[in-house]
């Protein structure tokens, strides 16, 4: 997989770009095991299970969905993070899904990715 950085703005950035092309060269997701990605950006966070063998969206949550964005007015990052993590497993038990490969997308596992990784474990997906 091959990412082109080109020019960037910041030293962080690209170090987040970096840490992402290395976690991609290590994880894969089969019919089996597909992938978990996260992706957060300033405001919200979208989880999405993928099954890179076939190249598609098996399941998909994020905190801009309808019932979702309700729910997450007046609650912290941390907190829409979990109702993301809680809906994304309950997709995925619909599906049939269990054991996912856990992606964070070059993000560090801290703050709102881990607090969507350990609700989608408490829900009941294993990775």
């Amino acid at each position: 997989m091959r990412i082109k950085i080109g020019k960037l703005s910041s030293k962080r950035r690209t170090g987040r770009l970096k840490r992402k092309i290395r976690v991609r060269k290590k994880v894969f997701g089969s019919s089996e095991r597909p992938r978990l990605v996260v992706f957060r950006s300033l405001c919200n966070i979208t989880a999405q299970i993928i099954d890179d063998t076939s190249g598609k969206t098996l399941a998909a949550a994020s905190s801009i969905q309808k019932g979702l964005k309700d729910q997450a007015k007046g609650k912290s990052g941390k907190e829409v993070a979990k109702l993301v993590g809680m809906e994304i497993a309950k997709a995925a038990a619909s599906k049939n899904i269990k054991d996912v490969v856990f992606d964070r997308g070059g993000n560090v596992y801290h703050g709102r990715v881990q607090a969507l990784a350990e609700s989608a474990r408490e829900a009941g997906l294993i990775f």
